[in-house]
């Protein structure tokens, strides 16, 4: 199927474990573009942020926050829209994780970090949110085998799961096709990732669900 010539900026998200990397790189595959992931592995404080939140959550969040800022700064420097580009972040979705974890003192802190240093990015073409049950996201996190994601709650995962939700049902920036990912294999399944292209390509409206049964 060919790549949608509307969609030049496309972001997948959602919670730990939900699958994005996995999906923004097929993605990439199709789109013949670029790939814009987070790193997490050069957050030196999140392996602490899992074993003690409290100490680690400030210095996590804003580590997150510059880096975030710094990439797509220079990709917007670089024509962000010379090409396809598929991300598996948005900025938007940075105060969530902070709201989360930060005292309220520390929050409002963040807050005004955060209105300083945002850069003025045009909104997606399409954000692709996937949603997961939170036994979903456990067994995908575990299955992960990353060191210090071990740590993870489901109480924690829980509540990222249900943060996403909250988010995204008072987004209106940009169109969202919502995707429950229970049932669904983009790592390997073709079927189900061909059928997502088709919705992509089909969706004229603001907001699209797709999912598929167990």
């Amino acid at each position: 199927m060919n790549w949608p010539s509307r969609l030049r900026h496309v972001v997948v998200e959602g919670p730990i474990g939900a699958g994005k990397t996995t999906l923004v790189r097929r993605l990439v595959a199709v789109a013949g573009g670029s790939e814009l992931l987070e790193r997490p592995g050069d957050n030196p404080f999140l392996p602490g942020f899992y074993e003690d939140p409290r100490r680690y959550a400030l210095p996590v969040q804003l580590f997150f926050l510059f880096q975030r800022v710094e990439q797509l700064r220079a990709r917007a420097q670089g024509d962000l829209f010379g090409q396809v580009t598929v991300a598996d972040f948005m900025l938007e979705k940075d105060p969530l994780f902070a709201r989360l974890t930060l005292e309220d003192d520390e929050y409002r802190l963040y807050e005004q970090v955060y209105e300083r240093l945002k850069p003025e990015i045009p909104a997606p073409d399409l954000v692709i949110y996937l949603q997961a049950s939170t036994d979903r996201l456990v067994e995908r996190v575990r299955r992960r085998a990353i060191g210090y994601e071990r740590r993870i709650s489901e109480e924690y995962l829980e509540r990222l799961a249900a943060s996403y939700s909250q988010f995204f049902y008072r987004y209106e920036a940009a169109p969202v096709l919502i995707v429950n990912s229970d049932h669904l294999d983009f790592s390997e399944g073709d079927e189900d990732f061909g059928l997502l292209l088709q919705q992509m390509a089909d969706m004229r409206g603001r907001r699209a669900f797709f999912s598929r049964g167990g």
